[in-house]
């Protein structure tokens, strides 16, 4: 009896050391993944790549939810440096053609993300279905890959973008951004040949500087080796 007391008792130490040691690392995570102020690691990118055009959608209204998304308190597009860098290639790259780069969302911060989960559970919200998910019920938007719990662009090296002429104007890219439907798929076909040719010019700029494509987005791209693939910010875009 004496030799299983003492064999219970061990064990509850462990049991204990081993929630300690998770309790810990959970803290840490958290602690890593929500810095309160922007770390140096990200830089504005309006600063590297010349001739960019920001426009952040989640600032304002003009977005699938229809009001300022949480986080986003100016109209700034930070990204990881190497994720700049890369992308002032692409810029210059394809300023002999006339054309520049039109940012619509860079790092999104995790309170964003979040606000878009409370956003997706609320079904009697669909103030803006018929501009960005008309042929989509918003129960799938999560299965079917429209919206994720958790996005690449927390860690920093993700953009939503796409070509513009030197004045401004846009590409004919044949959806609106974060239009969700199979006909902002990069590979859908029933988009007008001139639109298909623009997304296949973005998404070969885009490529040859290490930037890997999403299958469901003409517009989303994440750097190939991006510096933490692993981490989560939460820092505000101020």
């Amino acid at each position: 009896m004496l030799t299983a007391g003492l064999l219970h008792i061990g064990m509850k130490r462990i049991g204990f050391a081993v929630l300690a040691a998770m309790t810990v690392a959970s803290t840490t995570a958290d602690a890593r993944e929500r810095p309160k102020e922007r770390p140096s690691a990200f830089v504005d990118v309006a600063s590297v790549v010349p001739g960019l055009i920001v426009e952040m959608r989640y600032l304002g209204s003009n977005n699938f939810i229809g009001r300022p998304i949480d986080g986003y308190e100016k109209p700034v597009c930070y990204l990881t440096r190497p994720a700049a860098e890369a992308l002032a290639q692409v810029a210059r790259d394809l300023a002999p053609r006339g054309l520049v780069l039109k940012a619509f969302d860079c790092y999104r911060p995790v309170r964003a993300v979040q606000h878009f989960v409370r956003w997706a559970k609320n079904l009697a919200d669909v103030a803006r279905k018929a501009d960005f998910y008309p042929e989509v019920d918003k129960r799938n938007l999560f299965r079917d890959g429209y919206i994720a719990s958790r996005s690449g662009h927390s860690r920093g090296s993700t953009i939503d973008l796409t070509l513009a002429e030197t004045g401004g104007k846009e590409l004919d890219m044949g959806t609106p951004y974060d239009f969700f439907s199979p006909r902002s798929w990069p590979s859908d076909k029933s988009v007008s040949a001139a639109a298909q040719a623009n997304r296949a010019l973005l998404a070969e700029a885009m490529r040859r500087r290490g930037f890997i494509p999403y299958n469901k987005e003409w517009w989303h791209f994440t750097l190939r080796n991006e510096p933490y693939p692993d981490t989560h910010f939460d820092f505000p875009v101020r």
